[in-house]
C-alpha cells in the first residue's frame, strides 16, 4: 500500500509540473530580489517582503502547482488553507488549471457575474479553505 500511495503522490506531482514550473520561475525571480522560500507540507511557500507591502498586490497569494507565491509570510500563512485548496485543484486539473480557471472566470464575466469571487475554482477554495 506505501508504495502505491508514493506512486499516486508521483503522479500527482508530475501532473502538476506544469504549472509547479512556472510557480519556480517566478518564485526564482522573487528569489533574486530577497524574496524568502519556506516548504510547509510538499509546497514551496515564497514571501516576496519581509512585511505587508505599502500599496495594495492584485493578489495577496497566487498558486501555481506545488508553488505558492505571498505578498509576505504573515499573508502566506493567513491564506494557507485556501491556496492548498488550489494546489490540489492544480493537482487534479494538471496542465489544463490553468486555461480553465481563467475560461471559468471568463464565462462567469459574460454571465454578468464577478470572475474573481464567482469562478468555481475560487468558491470551492472558500468553501473548503476559508478566506
Amino acid at each position: 500500500m506505501a508504495r502505491r500511495q508514493r506512486l499516486l503522490r508521483w503522479a500527482r506531482l508530475l501532473w502538476a509540473s506544469p504549472n509547479t514550473l512556472i510557480g519556480l520561475a517566478l518564485g526564482l525571480l522573487l528569489l533574486l530580489v530577497g524574496a524568502r522560500v519556506r516548504r510547509v507540507g510538499g509546497v514551496l511557500e515564497i514571501a516576496a517582503l519581509r512585511q505587508r507591502p505599502r500599496r495594495r498586490w492584485p493578489f495577496n497569494a497566487i498558486t501555481f502547482g506545488h508553488v505558492i507565491l505571498g505578498t509576505h509570510a504573515q499573508e502566506l500563512e493567513r491564506l494557507r488553507a485556501h491556496e492548498l485548496v488550489h494546489v490540489r485543484q492544480c493537482e487534479r486539473w494538471g496542465p489544463l488549471f490553468l486555461p480553465a480557471y481563467l475560461l471559468a472566470g471568463a464565462w462567469q464575466w459574460v454571465r454578468g457575474r464577478d470572475a474573481y469571487w464567482d469562478n468555481p475554482f475560487e468558491v470551492e477554495a472558500r468553501r473548503v479553505g476559508g478566506c
